[in-house]
């Protein structure tokens, strides 16, 4: 029995080892697919704007230009780890309201029909969002930086 305690604690320790390095290669890929997918949106504003309108989005001449900078520059604050888990929250958000509005049978088949849930194309930003929201940016970030500069609890 000791033997798996063991077994069990190291393994626990090697993979607390990983958290930092996932959460850096999620905020790295999904923060350059978001920063990526909104600098489209925002060179294409014509575009979005009649696609927001045709969903029946409130305020889409507002709405377009807002999610489009939100989704670049979000992306861009994904990857650098800087105020991760406010932007991953907005960026979640921003993932729901895509799911309701132009998925929804996707979103209502959730527990009815799973796979239609987690194939829609939201999911995986979905995901990658609350990841970062709930786990913070990890320590190779400028979250975690600030943090030991100007947030610590250390007395001078």
């Amino acid at each position: 029995m000791k033997f798996l305690i063991y077994t069990y604690k190291r393994f626990v320790a090697a993979t607390t080892h990983l958290q930092s390095p996932l959460l850096l290669a999620v905020r790295l890929y999904w923060g350059w697919q978001f920063m990526t997918t909104g600098w489209g949106k925002l060179h294409n504003l014509a575009r979005i704007t009649a696609f927001f309108e045709s969903l029946h989005i409130p305020f889409p001449g507002f709405n377009a230009p807002f999610v489009s900078g939100l989704e670049c520059i979000g992306g861009l604050l994904l990857m650098l780890g800087l105020a991760t888990r406010p932007i991953g929250l907005l960026l979640a958000c921003n993932m729901l309201v895509a799911y309701w509005t132009a998925d929804h049978e996707a979103l209502t088949s959730i527990f009815s029909d799973p796979g239609k849930f987690y194939v829609a194309d939201p999911y995986t930003f979905l995901f990658a969002s609350v990841m970062v929201t709930v786990f913070g940016a990890g320590i190779f970030s400028v979250d975690c930086l600030l943090k030991k500069n100007f947030f610590s609890d250390k007395v001078a």
